[in-house]
């Protein structure tokens, strides 16, 4: 590290070593000991390392088994199945959330209404109950009718053959972010100031311009971090629907284990999947959070960068100058 000069009076070059004037001096920095990070720090490791130690040695666990179905196919296929299931779940669940969260906030009472019965329906009951109900649609609707099929004019489908399980983990998945998306949305709109929908009412442009054009956009900084949160709940949930058999990563587990009995073993495997797909998820968070937020990026420092400016300055002396 390079040293740090306090003032340079006239007359001094501080770019020539030993140079300077002669009521400054010359000190080395000490920087604190943090002891307690250290102890703190060792006594977690201690800790991790004993976990690992006894998992890894653990005489009823067969880890030959997880080696050899860690890239097995039918878990890859269920691994497929989970990330589409939560990407499109999270697109529906962005639009009809925007939607929603735009009615919640119209000056409109019935809108407001709807809005609000609708959150509270589909907030208020368990994701697994609402798995179940979609799947299970049938014995309400046997049917879906469109038209006039009777006159040819029109289509009637069976419910049982509409409904797949891949259609209802959709639908309940879908409907289900919607009502926490819209809130999300909410709370991002309402964090903008109140003036700038004034001044774009002083320039013209009517109430859904405003929201749609001016408050939405500066609205998504506040939105993407819990967005992401969402995302990364969406991939753990989707082991919900295994109670209505769709072939995601559980299931496919499930399957595979019923087989072979190895139950601790595959579930250690899909853990390890859930794992890596919730830590891109996260990654890929942070890396639009810092493109969004302009504050922040500019200050930011590349982790490589800062893991190389560690790397040269261990163990060498900090100095700088001080008035005598």
């Amino acid at each position: 590290m390079s040293n740090v000069s306090i003032h340079s009076p006239a007359g001094t070059d501080p770019g020539v070593p030993g140079q300077g004037p002669a009521n400054m001096k010359r000190v080395q920095v000490v920087p604190p000991k943090h002891v307690g990070r250290w102890f703190t720090g060792l006594v977690t490791a201690a800790l991790m390392a004993l976990l690992i130690w006894g998992v890894a040695t653990a005489p009823n666990i067969a880890w030959d088994v997880v080696g050899e179905y860690f890239f097995n196919g039918t878990l890859m296929e269920g691994m497929r199945l989970t990330i589409v299931l939560a990407l499109v779940a999270l697109v529906v669940g962005v639009v009809l959330g925007t939607i929603v969260a735009t009615m919640r906030l119209s000056s409109n009472p019935v809108l407001q209404a709807i809005a609000s019965g609708y959150i509270a329906v589909f907030r208020g009951t368990p994701l697994l109950i609402q798995i179940i109900f979609w799947y299970n649609i049938a014995l309400v609707v046997p049917k879906l009718t469109l038209g006039w099929p009777a006159e040819g004019l029109g289509v009637s489908v069976p419910m049982n053959t509409l409904m797949t399980p891949t259609v209802a983990a959709i639908l309940a998945l879908g409907l289900n972010e919607a009502a926490y998306m819209a809130e999300i949305v909410r709370g991002g709109v309402l964090s903008i100031p109140k003036g700038q929908e004034e001044a774009a009412s002083s320039l013209g442009l009517n109430p859904k311009q405003t929201m749609w054009r001016v408050v939405l956009p500066q609205a998504v900084r506040s939105i993407i971090p819990p967005t992401g949160n969402q995302l990364i709940v969406l991939l753990k949930n989707t082991s919900l629907v295994s109670v209505i058999a769709a072939r995601e990563l559980l299931t496919a587990s499930q399957q595979i284990y019923a087989q072979n009995f190895y139950t601790i073993e595959l579930l250690i495997v899909a853990a390890f999947w859930y794992l890596a797909m919730t830590t891109v998820a996260t990654v890929g968070q942070s890396y639009l959070e810092r493109r969004f937020e302009y504050t922040q990026r500019s200050r930011a420092t590349p982790f490589l960068q800062k893991l190389w400016q560690t790397a040269t300055t261990i163990g060498r002396p900090k100095y700088m100058e001080i008035k005598a």
